[in-house]
């Protein structure tokens, strides 16, 4: 019981009023915005050499906006809004009329989820694996070395490396695709031959994740090693002659990864906002390239539906990690 008052029971509070903050933002912002979803898709149909009389035009704007949740008040707008998103819909998309919003999202979101989380996960295991023994030896020369090339790697924009794989792998070297999430014409199946061409699309947008995010990843747990390492409980178990595989396993890790979980659990929940620009070079169908449709296309529906998404996925990430994060320090189930 002491539990659920003095620890659980706040982080779930302060997980729903984040949802509704979040959710009210989405909803006014598209709003103060001056241009009218309404009234460009009026224009859109007459710029098209259709000719509407004036009550066809006012019966087709009082049914858009009956359909995209734009009638009456703001507030009757905002109530509307909720009652909407407690069952899941976020009306149809304006650039893809009438496909419903969640449909969207449901066809992009597989493709980013798994781009996304292969990336995080792998570049995280690997840099703070490689951070933790470079800050524990910060002495050698290969930890010096990897040192040098995370912090020449980590400054550069995953944009910038997703152009340059472009160009060295997909045009120089044309050793796998330019576009795409799999080839023209393909099937989606569980075969062998559809995976195969799936992690051959998904191969150069991966990269480029994985590579900066190996040294990000890298950088941020060698700098909380290096402070570990110094701490008076690990220099008491220098001097009482413990070995330094045990030392490093047992007192430097343990302690270093914490930080480092709050990271992924915060990088796990920016997986549902896509990787927007990454995805746009590779002409990658996930979220992002959805996302980046959806605001050249004035699509407030779908814009936010996803923003929606991403908050929901960082707030519950958080949420998680926060439920877990005892079985990881001791300190805090004290």
């Amino acid at each position: 019981m002491p539990f659920f008052k003095r620890y659980l029971l706040p982080r779930i509070l302060q997980f729903l009023v984040v949802i509704f903050i979040g959710a009210t933002v989405v909803f006014f912002v598209p709003r103060l915005t001056p241009s009218d979803p309404i009234e460009s898709h009026l224009e859109q149909l007459t710029s098209q050499g259709q000719y509407l009389d004036p009550a066809a035009v006012t019966a087709l704007r009082s049914s858009l906006k009956e359909l995209y949740g734009l009638e009456g008040t703001i507030w009757q707008q905002y109530l509307s809004f909720w009652r909407r998103l407690l069952v899941g819909d976020f009306g149809p998309s304006f650039s893809q009329f009438p496909t419903p919003v969640m449909t969207l999202i449901r066809l992009s979101l597989p493709w980013t989820a798994g781009l996304l989380l292969f990336s995080t996960l792998f570049s995280w295991i690997v840099g703070t694996v490689l951070g933790g023994l470079a800050g524990s030896f910060s002495s050698t020369g290969w930890a010096k070395a990897l040192e040098v090339v995370a912090m020449t790697i980590r400054p550069i924009p995953y944009y910038i490396m997703a152009l340059f794989m472009v160009i060295l792998l997909a045009y120089v070297f044309p050793v796998f695709p330019m576009a795409g999430g799999y080839t023209v014409g393909a099937r989606a199946s569980w075969s062998w031959r559809f995976v195969v061409d799936l992690v051959h699309h998904g191969f150069l947008p991966a990269l480029s994740l994985v590579i900066i995010g190996v040294g990000g990843w890298f950088l941020q747990m060698r700098s909380v090693t290096s402070n570990i390492v110094g701490e008076d409980y690990v220099v008491y178990a220098e001097a009482a002659g413990l070995p330094k595989t045990k030392i490093v396993n047992q007192y430097v890790m343990r302690n270093a990864i914490l930080p480092q979980i709050t990271g992924l659990a915060l990088s796990l929940g920016m997986i549902f906002g896509g990787a927007l620009i990454t995805e746009t070079v590779f002409s990658y169908p996930g979220i992002g390239t959805l996302l980046y449709s959806a605001a050249i296309g004035g699509d407030y529906n779908l814009i936010m539906g996803i923003t929606l998404l991403s908050i929901v996925a960082v707030a519950l990430a958080v949420l998680i990690i926060d439920l877990l994060y005892p079985l990881f320090d001791p300190r805090v189930r004290y």
